[in-house]
C-alpha cells in the first residue's frame, strides 16, 4: 500500500479549513465579531487558503523533494498553523498576546518562500 504525501495531505486539509473558515467568516460571524475581529478571520482564511495552494502545488509538481523542498514544505504548514491559527484565536475572543506570536507565522510563510527561490536559482539549467 503506498502511503500518503504529507505535504499533499496537510495542503488539503488546510485548503479545507481555509474555504471552511472564509465561508463562516462571511455567513455565520458577520455581525457576531466586531470589525477587527472580522479582518483577523477573513486574512487567516486567506492566507491559508493561498498557502494550501501552494503546498498542494509543491507536492503534486515535485514528488521527490530533495532538503529545500521539505524545508519549504515543513515552513509553509507551519507558517500557515501558526499564523493563520492565532488569527483565528484572537477573533473568537483569544487574548491579545497572541499577536506578539502571529508574525513568526508569517516568518514561516516567508521561508517557505524563500526555499523556492533557493531551489528555482538552483534548479536553473
Amino acid at each position: 500500500m503506498r502511503r500518503s504525501d504529507p505535504v499533499l495531505l496537510v495542503g488539503a486539509l488546510f485548503g479545507l479549513a481555509g474555504v471552511a473558515a472564509g465561508a463562516l467568516g462571511a455567513h455565520g460571524l458577520r455581525g457576531r465579531l466586531d470589525p477587527a475581529a472580522l479582518d483577523w478571520w477573513k486574512t487567516a482564511a486567506h492566507y491559508a487558503q493561498v498557502h494550501a495552494v501552494v503546498l498542494v502545488a509543491l507536492a503534486l509538481a515535485c514528488p521527490q523533494r530533495g532538503a529545500v523542498l521539505r524545508f519549504a514544505g515543513a515552513a509553509f504548514g507551519l507558517g500557515i498553523a501558526i499564523f493563520s491559527g492565532t488569527l483565528v484565536a484572537m477573533a473568537l475572543g483569544g487574548p491579545r498576546w497572541l499577536g506578539a506570536i502571529t508574525p513568526l507565522g508569517g516568518v514561516g510563510l516567508l521561508a517557505g518562500w524563500a526555499a523556492l527561490v533557493v531551489h528555482a536559482i538552483r534548479s536553473r539549467p
